[in-house]
């Protein structure tokens, strides 16, 4: 179904929020409510529903394959793919989730940071072949702003990648805001040469979301003979034609698809469907690198420039642009702590959270909260217990309750990667590398920074910690932490 087939679509699309049109959220997004689609997945031909739920600051984008066992989750990372072949296919703890890049692309486009995603089969829906109908789902509830900020890398040079076997180049440049253009060449007499263009992510919606992906008649001959795509159809794919095609073909292809008659038209494609946009195959591939270039993981800052992309080469450049950021450590670096910021977890939330209670509390709020990394605040007093006699006349915070506080921001830390944090607790079993860099003193405030060193298995969580009174660094250590289900202690 065209877009223009609906009536409203365009009436609703324009009459959003100007908030949203004209710049883009500095706090963190989630969406206000629970939303399902239902459809084919292209390539298995499974009916599948889609289920996009809110999820809490720092959360990040993650599927969970509810049809199996035990309900595995697995993050939207560039680390996880496993396949580019026919779309981007990422697994991890035992769930594979399949031509997942056209979801990631409307919620990067609607500026959505944190969302849990229920599948109840392997593959994402392909609908019409666009990410429309995902962005019209997310309309029908809402978009929520999170007391959260949402953490945005600036890139600030220049960051290449090529591949001289596929003749890809994609190229992130220093941007103010986040920008695409794509490329495409792919010697064809229809398609030619085409470029697309999103100058800032409030186009997204109307510019880039109605565009379809599209394939060769070629290409569409090969996967049908080698039964590869169960659920495609004419109606959710543009097909080129570049070729003379017979009449006994076109009735093949009629047949196979159900229709009553297939013709080319004029402009070389079949005449399944009309173009929203003379250049839509290349607004389509900038909609699959925005998608693909969710899996870094962070928000960035980049003018990206993509000739001739596909997948294997965005999850590629992804890859790079991750391996960058982690390199220039800009999570490692000292924590920004405004106090007029609002706090994402205040001291009740804290409180019920944590098994801890006064006086064993040692956070009092948390500011800063991701999939990887959390950073909370404890304010020091004079009136602190542990000043009693520690020592007279000189009284400095033990190192033991430093590292103890770092443990349990650990503990916010680890359980925000589950989807029921409050069956769970975390236990410390293992300390290492610890290091006391200088005093903590009644009025300092501590910064506790806690960061995964690696992904968590088993529930198993190794984390680094550091803590700051102001630039300074007051402490640091690893920490290896057991995190455990109440009900199996």
């Amino acid at each position: 179904m065209s877009l223009t087939t609906l009536p409203g679509t365009q009436d609703r699309i324009k009459n959003k929020e100007t908030v949203q049109q004209k710049s883009s959220a500095q706090n963190q997004q989630t969406l206000k409510g629970a939303v399902s689609l239902s459809g084919v997945g292209l390539h298995t031909g499974k009916e599948v529903t889609m289920t996009m739920k809110p999820a809490n600051p720092g959360f990040g984008i993650r599927f969970q394959r509810i049809d199996l066992p035990e309900k595995p989750v697995v993050k939207a990372d560039a680390d996880y793919v496993v396949d580019t072949s026919r779309g981007t296919t990422i697994e991890h703890n035992g769930a594979r989730v399949s031509t997942i890049e056209h979801t990631l692309a409307a919620l990067v486009g609607m500026e959505i940071d944190n969302v849990l995603i229920e599948l109840d089969g392997p593959e994402v829906p392909i609908m019409d072949g666009s990410a429309r109908d995902i962005i019209e789902a997310i309309d029908s509830v809402g978009v929520q702003e999170q007391d959260a900020r949402r953490i945005v890398y600036a890139i600030d040079q220049n960051i290449h990648y090529y591949d001289p076997v596929k003749n890809v180049d994609m190229l992130a440049v220093p941007s103010s805001d986040y920008q695409v253009t794509t490329l495409i060449d792919f010697n064809s007499p229809v398609l030619g040469t085409q470029h697309a263009t999103l100058k800032h992510i409030s186009e997204f919606r109307q510019e880039i979301a109605p565009c379809r992906t599209f394939c060769f008649l070629h290409e569409l001959e090969y996967l049908l003979d080698h039964d590869l795509i169960k659920g495609g159809d004419v109606s959710n794919a543009i097909v080129v034609v570049d070729k003379v095609v017979s009449g006994e073909e076109l009735e093949r292809l009629a047949k196979v698809f159900n229709k009553k008659k297939i013709e080319v038209k004029s402009e070389g494609i079949l005449n399944n469907i009309q173009l929203h946009f003379p250049n839509e195959p290349a607004r389509h591939k900038l909609l699959d690198v925005v998608g693909d270039l969710a899996l870094i993981g962070h928000s960035i800052k980049a003018h990206i420039i993509a000739n001739r992309p596909g997948h294997a080469s965005n999850v590629e450049f992804a890859k790079k642009i991750k391996q960058f950021i982690k390199r220039n450590k800009h999570l490692s670096d000292v924590p920004n702590y405004d106090p007029n910021q609002p706090a994402i977890y205040d001291i009740s939330h804290i409180e019920r959270s944590l098994p801890h209670k006064f006086p064993f509390l040692l956070v009092d709020k948390i500011i800063d909260l991701s999939d990887n990394h959390v950073v909370g605040i404890k304010n020091v007093t004079f009136n602190e217990h542990f000043f009693q006699g520690h020592f007279p006349g000189n009284p400095v915070m033990p190192g033991v309750l430093q590292i103890e506080a770092l443990a349990q921001a650990g503990g916010i830390l680890a359980l925000n990667n589950y989807t029921d944090p409050e069956n769970y607790d975390t236990y410390f079993i293992k300390i290492d590398k610890c290091r006391f860099k200088s005093k903590v003193i009644p009025g300092d405030t501590l910064i506790l920074k806690m960061e995964l060193m690696n992904p968590i298995r088993r529930g198993i969580c190794e984390m680094r910690g550091t803590a700051y009174v102001g630039n300074k660094l007051a402490t640091e250590a690893e920490l290896v932490a057991q995190i455990i289900r109440k009900d199996r202690k």
